[in-house]
């Protein structure tokens, strides 16, 4: 599958999502999207495939500095454990390495990102384990029978101290992040709908944002003391900037004494 088949999949699963909810008559909507989820809510609302669409929202994605970091993604995918020995192991891992700084948010969005799996093995140690196997039954079927009892053992005594893994194999999906990102920056700013931009630092602009922001074309905000996860390590605070963006365009009517 192509980049050019792939993407507009995902853009259009959202418009589909929308209309099996709401149908004909959908309601007022703001997209909202982190990372990746923030290049899916741009095109979509791009293709204008929420008709009822009044708001976009990227949370920490600028092209830019998105196209720079993919050059030490895989070695950030590589130096990850590939495998946990409990959903609680997953957790203290996200917070410690500093992937999330919200302990309460990691033990929502890690349980997700994971999942149960049996046999867990490498692809290169189950390559190598196969390649004996054939050679065992080429010299001797008894030797053949030797190795799979020992690849059963192994397998089963992985599966008894590993039993979490990642949910998805983000490694598979190369060939696809460039094109997630390039073109991304003036997509952005050629929505003509009101825009916000969340960061967890004012650097990670890139030339385009940076034009854009000072010709008052979209509005943002800079969450400090945040990782690239800002929503989860700061949730109550891009909250608040959500609601005084909808506040401010005249899209909410503000409630409980909330100022902004």
């Amino acid at each position: 599958l192509t980049f050019s088949a792939f993407f507009p999949s995902l853009c259009r699963d959202v418009g589909n999502v929308v209309e099996a909810m709401y149908g004909d008559l959908p309601p007022p909507i703001m997209l909202i999207g982190h990372s990746m989820g923030g290049a899916i809510a741009v095109h979509t609302a791009s293709s204008n495939l929420v008709p009822s669409l009044l708001g976009l929202c990227m949370i920490d994605v600028v092209e830019g500095t998105a196209m720079d970091a993919l050059n030490s993604m895989q070695n950030f995918l590589r130096g990850r454990p590939k495998t946990f020995k409990s959903l609680e192991n997953a957790i203290e891992w996200s917070v410690k390495s500093g992937q999330i700084r919200n302990l309460e948010s990691a033990r929502v969005s890690m349980v997700g990102q994971v999942k149960q799996c049996e046999g867990i093995t490498s692809p290169e140690g189950s390559k190598s384990i196969v390649e004996g196997i054939i050679e065992e039954e080429e010299e001797d079927e008894e030797g053949s029978e030797s190795v799979n009892k020992r690849k059963k053992e192994d397998d089963m005594e992985t599966k008894k101290d590993h039993p979490y893994t990642w949910r998805i194999e983000l490694a598979k999906t190369e060939k696809y992040w460039d094109g997630w990102f390039r073109g991304l920056s003036n997509l952005f700013l050629s929505c003509p709908i009101p825009k916000l931009l969340l960061l967890a630092g004012v650097d990670r602009l890139d030339k385009d944002l940076t034009i854009g922001q000072m010709q008052g074309k979209f509005q943002m905000q800079v969450l400090p003391q945040c990782g690239h996860a800002v929503h989860e390590d700061a949730p109550d605070k891009v909250a608040e900037a959500v609601a005084t963006f909808l506040i401010r365009h005249r899209f909410a009517e503000p409630i409980g004494g909330f100022q902004w």
